[in-house]
């Protein structure tokens, strides 16, 4: 019989819009904690629930008799996470949450079923948490730290702080034949015609944009050896023979002695895969950054522009120019890597002229794909606490997400609509003013309807009293 669990409530046959895309990942933090904890001695099993269903996920629960569910939670997961742990309480599970969500939000999910909250890192803190359950029971584990859990008078206690891993090659490699990999990397090969496997080098990121969770990791930045990262991409690559990597690391290049090490160590090893990650146009402004880049072979690179607008990312905090993104955007195709800008919409006093700006950047820059979003508070963040007054929930918290939030005052997403339309028009136009006048006419002019419509819903929500 096992010692834990582990699991999370994320189901692709539930995900109608994932369908579409079909760009699974595994869970790699659950990789991580059930690596760590068999090293330790304990028994421990994983229900990747990622493409299995909920009815088998409750068949396990109540046929199996491990005495504790380790369920990873983050911000899409909520209701689903809440109705696992209410399974799990029905056959006399003690359930045990981490991540991002559940440290964010400790009160709300222990008075619904949870009897354990672990905050930060995982490892660590779990392996101390199954060593004490067991003679302690769930609500008198004060000595240990990074927790939050219910004490014997029902009131919530908050354990110290757990310092974090500092040596993160300390940490095994994440547990993936604990769980049917192979398929993840099938489903990529068949929707996308080349398979796919996730990696981290780093855990967290020090800086400090004001609408960014940092519930784990806090802001910090800690970096594997780059031998140790080659050592595990070999073992990827023979295990699983993937076409592609996707470093998840926060900022990929924030280190650029790591960076040009790391690519040595892989191009001395024969060990380049074409890759995809995510950085920050200010930890690329070199074109030796670029260099490494391709020399690892990165396919292509995600920049988190946010917005076009230095005033929008001067409230962000964001500590990156708009020419700092056009820039980079520019170097990594002068270097033949694609580039994935990332932007959001309806940051706090954002206006028609931000828009417009953002527009005029995606232009100049000319990232190969975009995608927008509408900004939303996540709890603990500056973000939230900057319009912590004038945010509700239209539906209970249990049913909500974090994207959910109400902001009064904000427009609604029909304006946002037409900010997406009117970018979408104008930059499709832009690039095609040469090669197909007359289509680029014709989206100039779509775009240019999109924008008076912005402006109308803008002049109307203004004059109203």
């Amino acid at each position: 019989m096992p010692d834990v669990l582990l699991s999370h409530g994320y189901f692709l046959a539930e995900d109608p819009k994932e369908q579409q895309i079909m760009r699974p990942y595994p869970p790699l933090g659950l990789l991580y904690l059930s690596a760590y904890l068999k090293r330790a001695g304990f028994g421990v099993e994983i229900f990747d629930s990622t493409l299995r269903t909920r009815a088998e996920q409750s068949a396990t629960l109540a046929s199996r008799g491990a005495p504790v569910l380790g369920l990873y939670t983050n911000l899409i997961t909520r209701r689903s996470v809440l109705d696992v742990a209410a399974v799990a309480r029905s056959h006399g599970w003690t359930v045990v949450l981490g991540g991002p969500e559940s440290a964010n939000y400790p009160r709300e999910y222990l008075s619904r079923g949870a009897h354990v909250v672990v905050l930060g890192e995982g490892e660590v803190t779990m392996a101390a948490l199954l060593e004490a359950l067991p003679t302690r029971g769930p609500h008198r584990l004060h000595e240990v730290p990074g927790l939050a859990f219910l004490d014997e008078a029902g009131e919530m206690v908050v354990t110290a702080p757990r310092p974090q891993v500092e040596d993160l090659d300390s940490l095994p490699w994440p547990d993936r034949a604990a769980i049917d990999l192979p398929a993840y990397v099938d489903i990529w090969r068949t929707h996308h015609g080349r398979g796919s496997v996730n990696l981290i080098t780093a855990r967290g990121c020090a800086y400090r944009c004001n609408w960014c969770s940092h519930a784990v990791y806090g802001h910090t930045h800690r970096r594997r050896r780059p031998e140790a990262c080659a050592d595990e991409v070999a073992h990827i690559r023979e295990a699983y023979a993937p076409d592609q990597l996707w470093y998840a690391d926060d900022v990929f290049t924030i280190d650029h002695r790591w960076l040009k090490a790391y690519a040595e160590e892989i191009t001395r090893r024969g060990l380049a895969l074409p890759f995809e990650t995510i950085s920050r146009a200010d930890r690329m402004l070199k074109e030796d950054v670029f260099e490494a880049l391709a020399a690892l072979g990165c396919s292509r690179i995600w920049i988190g522009a946010e917005s076009g607008s230095q005033r929008i990312l001067n409230a962000m905090q964001r500590g990156v120019t708009r020419e700092q993104v056009q820039w980079a955007a520019h170097a990594a195709r002068r270097h033949g890597i694609e580039v994935g800008m990332f932007l959001m919409w309806g940051y706090e006093g954002e206006t028609p002229d931000d828009i417009a700006e953002t527009v005029d950047l995606v232009k100049r820059a000319h990232p190969h794909v975009f995608f927008t979003t509408l900004a939303y508070p996540i709890a603990g963040t500056g973000y939230y606490r900057k319009v912590a007054d004038r945010v509700s929930l239209p539906v209970p918290w249990e049913d909500a997400t974090d994207r959910d939030h109400v902001i009064a005052g904000r427009r609604d997403r029909a304006y946002y609509a037409h900010a997406d339309r009117w970018l979408r028009r104008d930059v499709e136009a832009h690039h095609l003013r040469e090669a197909d006048p007359g289509r680029a006419s014709m989206l100039a002019a779509e775009a240019d309807e999109a924008r008076r419509a912005l402006l109308a819903a803008h002049h109307a929500d203004a004059a109203r009293p």
